[in-house]
């Protein structure tokens, strides 16, 4: 049987020097950090990815180790124990030789000498990361280990497995990212939608405040699409929500000042290019209706032009004229059935503009799974 490296986790990232800023990054200096991700697939070895893409000096690494469901190793680089990524720069471990799971999670610290700057990182890692003083790679316990809520460094994993393999990249904002669900469980709508699928599987590249039209938070859903997604080896079909941050953050927190909601038909405009790029690259595209978010709890996100554009842009994707290969409605699987422009109770986190766990798994358990040919 033949293999390729196919992705089976990914970490979408941001720069830490946006001037708007929900979340904060970090640097840490003399620092084990220790991290967490769950491969969506399983494969024969794997390698894991690092990014540097937004630091502004070079990232010395002074060892790396990866434990895990029987794995207990040393992770190198070139051959070498110890590697600077360079600042903008990314990079990839050598091959561990092991057989991984679906569903098996792995553990990544990192030992950092220098002070690394602020640093490339998501708002949303996989679970509660660690951070202890010195080099503690090998310890079963970090010593004096403080928190880290944030993740950083862009863990991605490969693995290998057979080049028939096809798997989907969920692509876009919170929802997709699983902002409000229980760090640890993977009960992002993305990850419990994989958990429903016979074959291939689903990587995440949301970003918690992604915006499709405008940079910050993250750039813009079309400027990331060539790294994010088609990059991504093994992608085959792209699953999209996208729109709301367009919709609440002009009112909420304007950035670039002055700051309108965009039009219905800006957002249409825009989809439209996403999905004629999708396409151009061989890629199939299913997207889902804009999610409720009447009530949120954020001050100034609920407007009634953005409330007016959602419903336009919902019509438009629930119609027969939008140019992608299936629509999921995810408003209508999580939408309180009195008044749809909200969440329904028991799928709301309690911002009204995220779901929960179980608002999660009604989206995930709403898709077609014939949408995606794996």
């Amino acid at each position: 049987m033949t293999t390729t490296w196919i992705a089976a986790h990914r970490t979408a990232v941001i720069s830490p020097y946006e001037p708007f800023q929900l979340i904060e990054s970090r640097g840490f200096s003399d620092q084990t950090v220790r991290q967490s991700l769950r491969l969506a697939g399983a494969g024969e070895a794997l390698r894991i990815g690092l990014s540097n893409r937004f630091g502004k000096e070079p990232l010395e690494i002074g060892g790396a180790h990866l434990t895990g469901d029987g794995i207990d190793t040393p992770l190198t680089f070139g051959g070498a124990p110890t590697v600077t990524v360079p600042a903008g720069g990314e990079l990839v471990s050598d091959p561990v030789e092991q057989a991984v799971t679906a569903g098996q999670v792995l553990t990544v610290s990192l030992y950092l000498p220098g002070d690394t700057g602020l640093t490339t990182f998501s708002a949303v890692p996989h679970d509660i990361g660690h951070a202890a003083p010195g080099d503690q790679l090998t310890a079963a316990v970090l010593r004096d280990a403080e928190e880290v809520t944030t993740g950083h460094f862009g863990l991605a994993a490969d693995v290998l497995a057979p080049e028939d393999t096809r798997i989907a990249v969920a692509f876009g904002d919170s929802w997709i990212e699983g902002a409000a669900t229980t760090p640890g469980l993977d009960n992002s709508f993305p990850s419990q939608l994989g958990r429903r699928l016979t074959r291939g599987w689903i990587v995440n590249q949301g970003i918690s405040g992604n915006r499709l039209l405008t940079d910050q938070i993250g750039e813009h859903l079309l400027a990331r699409l060539d790294r994010d997604v088609l990059a991504v080896p093994g992608a085959r079909h792209v699953l999209v929500h996208i729109g709301l941050n367009d919709l609440g953050m002009p009112g909420y927190r304007a950035h670039p000042e002055p700051a309108e909601v965009p039009t219905a038909a800006e957002l249409v405009a825009g989809l439209t290019t996403l999905a004629e790029r999708l396409h151009a690259a061989g890629l199939s595209v299913v997207a889902t209706t804009v999610g409720p978010y009447r009530g949120t709890v954020y001050e100034g996100y609920d407007t009634e032009a953005g409330q007016a554009a959602r419903r336009e842009v919902n019509a438009w994707l629930l119609g027969d004229t939008h140019p992608f290969d299936g629509i999921v409605d995810v408003a209508a699987a999580v939408a309180d059935p009195e008044r749809p422009d909200r969440i329904r109770a028991e799928f709301d986190s309690g911002d009204g503009l995220h779901v929960n766990d179980a608002g999660a798994k009604a989206i995930a358990d709403a898709v077609d799974l014939d949408l995606f040919d794996l």
